[in-house]
Formats: structure tokens, sequence, C-alpha cells
């Protein structure tokens, strides 16, 4: 197995625990198109305020999300405390645009925080790097008012050492006002992506070194991301994006601490017409491929406008909580297994345990290579009943199976499990 090296934030607790929520919550939600909706519709900011002044989740319930993801075999949290809108689900002392002065009038923040921590989860906070509302942030490729004829000379009085000030500020006070925060999610750089001669912007434009050590200081423990343009060693985890990798995340030929954020549907914020939901069975292989490659999931919901999660969002959390109340034990505190994989299969590892999961079944055998005189008992996860070993049959002879093949001899029938998973009991000079 692949061991990374020690990073500055604690990672042991995360490497454990591999499955987070991430939640995309803000003024978005109300036209439910697209968390990207102002950059994409290079909707005015004057125009987009009116999603600021109705603003009202009176079903905001976070111990109803906490539930639901305890539930789900989630053991960590991250919320957006704001996105590339700029709006702030806390009371800041650094705007007006901020969830205290919509209709709701109140913080949504600290119920959060609450509400997960007494259900046992961490919590962490998502924060923008970008902001299209703040008036220092400079007009680029990305920002709604980017084809606007006069956006350089409105660039002209925008100070962008000023909101690097500002998202200091405010990322003081979410270090310090919230107890102990587990993760701080940063989003994001693009340097060199220069638009009608405005540029993009990286570690330089956000000051990164200096809220590097802020950050450090304030929260030594903290896991900090990979999304301030930084160098490589000053990142506790790598976030591939919306792809599943098929090994071990590497920077420069390194194996790293590394976490996929993924989506139930095509967008992170609530898009009430979007449809491209994905299946019990790619939720589920999604958790278990990143986890057989050395990863964490981090899966995220976008609750609506009224504070709630939809039914869709509700299927498939129910999804994740049925299997690994039944599988969980191949997900938490494992990770990549030394051994080769069979055909169809993923095989995750925890001690002297290795576990195979199914993701096609076969007929009636599964081969192991390099397994067969290293295996003490097998049973599947889901109802604990024995899988007879086998080794050297008249099976492999015609196979052809190769020398120390593990020969499973499995039901005809797949088990009514999305994807089954078979518990390799390792003998004892066998443990990795």
């Amino acid at each position: 197995m692949y061991k990374p090296k020690p990073t500055d934030g604690d990672t042991s607790w995360f490497v454990h625990d591999r499955f987070g929520m991430f939640i995309h919550w803000g003024l978005y939600a109300q036209p439910a198109r697209h968390e990207w909706v102002q950059s994409k519709e290079e909707i005015h900011p004057d125009e987009y305020r009116k999603y600021f002044e109705r603003f009202n989740p009176v079903d905001y319930d976070p111990k109803k999300w906490a539930a639901m993801a305890r539930d789900a075999g989630m053991k960590y949290v991250v919320l957006t405390t704001k996105h590339h809108e700029g709006f702030c689900n806390w009371d800041s002392a650094y705007t007006d645009y901020k969830i205290t002065n919509t209709p709701y009038g109140k913080d949504v923040l600290t119920p959060y925080v609450e509400a997960f921590r007494d259900a046992g989860l961490r919590v962490g906070f998502y924060y923008s790097l970008i902001d299209w509302h703040h008036p220092d942030f400079p007009i680029d490729i990305l920002h709604p008012l980017r084809n606007h004829p006069d956006a350089l000379e409105m660039n002209k009085s925008r100070d962008i050492t000023k909101y690097a000030a500002y998202m200091r500020n405010q990322i003081t006070e979410l270090l310090t006002q919230f107890g102990e925060i587990s993760v701080l999610w940063c989003d994001f750089s693009y340097p060199g992506r220069e638009y009608r001669g405005m540029p993009g912007k990286g570690h330089e434009e956000w000051e990164s070194e200096k809220l590097y050590k802020l950050v450090r200081k304030l929260a030594p423990n903290i896991i900090l991301d990979d999304r301030l343009d930084l160098p490589k060693e000053m990142a506790d985890i790598k976030t591939p994006e919306q792809w599943q990798p098929t090994e071990w995340v590497k920077v420069d030929g390194e194996p790293v601490v590394w976490e996929a954020c993924q989506t139930f549907s095509g967008s992170w914020g609530y898009y009430r017409d979007e449809m491209t939901w994905k299946s019990p069975g790619q939720l589920i292989r999604m958790l278990i491929n990143t986890v057989a490659r050395g990863g964490n999931l981090l899966m995220n919901v976008g609750p609506t406008p009224k504070g709630t999660l939809d039914q869709r969002a509700q299927d498939a959390l129910a999804v994740y909580g049925e299997w690994m109340d039944q599988c969980h034990e191949s997900i938490y505190g494992a990770t990549q297994s030394d051994y080769k994989e069979p055909l169809d299969c993923r095989m995750t590892q925890k001690g002297n345990k290795v576990y195979v999961h199914v993701f096609a079944w076969p007929f009636k055998h599964l081969y192991l290579e390099g397994l067969g005189d290293k295996v003490a008992y097998a049973r599947f996860l889901h109802d604990g009943s024995e899988i007879p070993l086998k080794l050297n049959d008249w099976v492999s002879q015609h196979l052809q199976a190769g020398e120390n093949t593990l020969i499973l001899e499995l039901p005809i029938i797949k088990p009514d499990v999305v994807v089954p998973v078979i518990e390799l009991e390792l003998k004892a000079c066998s443990t990795s």
C-alpha cells in the first residue's frame, strides 16, 4: 500500500472516515438552474439582487440534514459559507451581503455547526476565493460583467489587495467564531486565463502565502485543500473534481492524500430541471472505486430555496445508507489493496481483511490471483454467510488459472445488494 508523506494538517481521521457530505447552498438555489447562473447568464449584480431580497429558507432544519448525512454513512461535512456570488451564510462583520440581511434574517452557520457536531460528524467550511459582488474584486473571464463595454474602466477603481484583506478578515471569523473546524476548502485559482485584457487570478492576487500563514496560525490541525495556487507541499489534500481516478492520485510521481468531490446530478447547487441523476449502482461504485484507489469521496447535495433536500437527494442518500449499513467495514479505515483485482471488481484492505467488491456478477466462480495460500476464511459482508474456498481444482485446471490462485464458489444468483462485498480474512503470516 502507498503511504503518502505526512501533511501539515491532521489527516489521520480523514483517511479513516473516507466519506463526507458537500453542501452547496446560496442565493443561486432560487433561480434553480446552476450555481454559476450569475456568470453563465451574465446577470448584472443589480438584477441578481432580487434573489437576495427574497431569500427566506423557512424550512431550514440542519438537524434533519445532519441525520440524513449520518444515516448515509457520512462522517464529515463541508458547507459553502460563501460561493462565487459573494453571498455569505453567516453574520459577517465585513459585508452587508449576508443571510442576516435577507428576509430570513438569521445566521444559518451556527445551527449547522451545532447540528452536525451533535450528530457526530466533523465540520468543515468551503470559502470561495472568487466574489462577483465585492466592489474591489476585479472583473475577469469568470465575472458576470466580463462583456460589459466599460469593464476595463470599472476595473481601474477595483483594488485586489483590499479584497485579499477582506478574505483574511472573513476567514479569521470562520476559524475563530464556530469552534474547531476540521476542513477549510478554498476554491479556486485560475492564473493565466486572460480575457479582453483582464487577467485571471492566482496566489499573487489572493495573497495566498499570507492567507496560508493565517490559517495555520488560527487552526494548526485544519485540513487545507489545494486550490490556493501554492506549492504542492502546502496543501494537505488533492481534490479531483467530477472525474473518477483510476489509480492512486499522485503529484510529481508521489502518492498524496486525496479527495474526489462529486455530485448526485450535473450541478452543485439546486437545479430543479437537471435530469442526469446517478443510478444507485453508479453512486455505490463511485464510493468504492475512490477508496480502492486510496481516496475519500465528498458527495454533494444542493438544498432548495426553502432549506430542504428534495426527494431525489434524499433517495440518493438512502442508497448510500442501506449499502453502508451492510458493508461499511470495507470503507472505514480501508484503503487500496496490495493484491491484484479480479475482472470487474475493486478491492480495499484493512489490516488482515481484504474486501472484494463485485461490480459485475460472475457465473459461479471468482478467481483471485496470488491469494491461494493466504486466506483463512471468506464471507459476504451483507449477511455474514460463508463462501467456500477452492484451490487447484478441476475448474482452475481447465481455465489454466495461475499458480496460487484462490477460487471462490459463489451463488449463481447475485445477492440482493447493489454491490456485493466479499470479506477475505488473511492468515496471520499474510498480513501486510
